[in-house]
């Protein structure tokens, strides 16, 4: 299994790996704004997309509508600070399919996860 971490901080994508380490069959692709993720797009299938929404060059919710255009099908969940109602209803136009706030527990990312994929 594949997953997408699209963040621009290093320090997000760390605890992501971290959160997920036990998880012997991901394998964790980053990207490091939307732009840069739409490029790993072209070389690999994915099972799920993490993005954030405030990132350089292309934030998350211009990446998710571009996935969202190239056909990609795989779950996306925004994993934001963002928790207004409004940036919610964005996100799920572009075609999010659900939304994490940080900070987070690495529980609840995991569980969030597993509503959309099988990790065992």
């Amino acid at each position: 299994m594949k997953i997408l971490v699209v963040d621009d901080s290093k320090s997000i994508r760390s605890l992501i790996d971290f959160s997920l380490d036990e998880f012997q069959e991901l394998q964790i692709v980053e990207g490091i704004h939307g732009a840069d993720a739409l490029n790993r797009l072209d070389e690999h299938d994915f099972d799920l997309i993490l993005s954030d929404v405030n990132m350089p060059i292309m934030n998350g919710i211009e990446f998710t509508t571009e996935c969202r255009k190239r056909g990609i099908t795989c779950p996306i969940l925004i994993l934001t600070t963002e928790s207004e109602s409004s940036m919610k209803a964005k996100g799920k136009a572009a075609g999010a399919n659900g939304w994490i706030v940080k900070p987070f527990q690495p529980e609840a990312l995991i569980k969030t996860i597993r509503k959309f994929i099988d990790l065992v």
